[in-house]
C-alpha cells in the first residue's frame, strides 16, 4: 500500500516541477517553492530531485539543492529501516 503512494505521491511530484518550469518559461502564475516543497517533504522527496534534474529547474536555488537530496536520503532510510 505504501509503494502505491509513494509511486502516484512521486509521479504527481515530478509532474508539478514539470508544469512550474513551463511556467516559468512562459512568464505564468507559478507554483510557489513551498509547494513544491511540501510535497517532496510529504514523500515525494525522489519525484522532486528527478524534476530538478530531468527538467533543470530549481538548481540554481540553494535552498532546493540543499533540501531535495536530503528529504531523497531522509526517505530512502525510513524506507529501509522501518518498512521491514
Amino acid at each position: 500500500m505504501i509503494g502505491i503512494y509513494l509511486a502516484i505521491w512521486n509521479s504527481w511530484t515530478f509532474i508539478l516541477f514539470g508544469i512550474d518550469k513551463y511556467k516559468a518559461c512562459h512568464h505564468r502564475f507559478r507554483i510557489s517553492e513551498n509547494t513544491l516543497l511540501i510535497h517532496a517533504f510529504l514523500g515525494g522527496a525522489v519525484g522532486g530531485f528527478l524534476g530538478m534534474l530531468v527538467f533543470r529547474h530549481k538548481t540554481r536555488h540553494l535552498k532546493f539543492c540543499l533540501i531535495m537530496p536530503l528529504l531523497v536520503l531522509i526517505q530512502v532510510f525510513f524506507l529501509c529501516f522501518f518498512l521491514k
